[in-house]
């Protein structure tokens, strides 16, 4: 089980305030998930009591947390065999999620 610092409580409180769904994502047992519309995220707590990003946001493929890679000149977002374009508009989705977690990531709680 994840222990949270009452600081690390609200953080999570004010994301889910601004539109961003704590989610759980069982493989990540050790870090808090965070979602919005079809991008997710997972954070850590760090010792001073914020909580920073674990890797890249990324988009969700099938509910999942997929890896962004390279093939044939084209970029995927890819979960185990299935695998969805990164389109430029898909793209844009996952850096406009990326920016406002960080601001408010960012933000004094």
């Amino acid at each position: 089980m994840l222990e949270l610092s009452p600081k690390q409580i609200r953080i999570l409180e004010n994301l889910a305030e601004h539109g961003f769904a704590i989610v759980a994502f069982p493989l990540y047992a050790s870090a808090v998930g965070v979602r919005r519309g079809d991008c997710a995220a997972l954070l850590m707590p760090i010792p001073s009591g914020g909580m920073r990003l674990l890797g890249d946001p990324c988009l969700l493929v099938n509910g999942y947390l997929s890896v962004r890679v390279r093939k044939n000149n084209n970029e995927w977002f890819v979960w185990k065999k299935q695998e969805v374009e990164a389109t430029p508009e898909r793209l844009a989705e996952v850096s406009a999620f990326r920016r406002k977690l960080e601001d408010l990531l960012a933000a004094k709680a």
